[in-house]
């Protein structure tokens, strides 16, 4: 398993990446209080654009009363596109009364986070293979 983690409004956040054979099924939570408000499974596949590029699918489940599933469904995207695999990505981030600042550095984080994972990923795979 990896994890990457930082701090947001001075609680932590993590990311937790379990290798499914060739898939990543990710875990990012953190903020007052561990949970899950969404879940986001990716498929890639070739760009309605440029069918020489790949793009991803996604299907998402949200709980009622979170708001996790915009990012949980761009972060899915993003790591079956970039790595071409199936990826899941649960996603909880609770933030007592967070002002759009808060939202705006929980958006940040949670990105630079993938981005993170996402250039290990690369420098261990370096000819694009997961």
């Amino acid at each position: 398993m990896k994890e990457f983690a930082t701090t947001l409004a001075g609680h932590p956040l993590r990311l937790r990446c379990v290798r499914m054979g060739e898939d990543c099924c990710l875990t990012l939570c953190g903020g007052e209080r561990e949970h899950i408000g969404a879940v986001a499974v990716a498929q890639p596949r070739p760009s309605l654009a440029d069918p020489a590029r790949t793009s991803a699918t996604a299907s998402v489940i949200a709980l009622p009363g979170h708001q996790e599933d915009q990012l949980a469904r761009e972060l899915a995207l993003k790591v079956a596109a970039s790595l071409k695999v199936v990826a899941c990505v649960a996603c909880g981030i609770h933030l007592q009364d967070p002002t759009p600042a808060m939202l705006d550095e929980a958006l940040a984080a949670s990105r630079g986070l993938v981005d993170a994972f996402l250039a290990e990923m690369r420098s261990a795979h370096p000819k694009g293979q997961p």
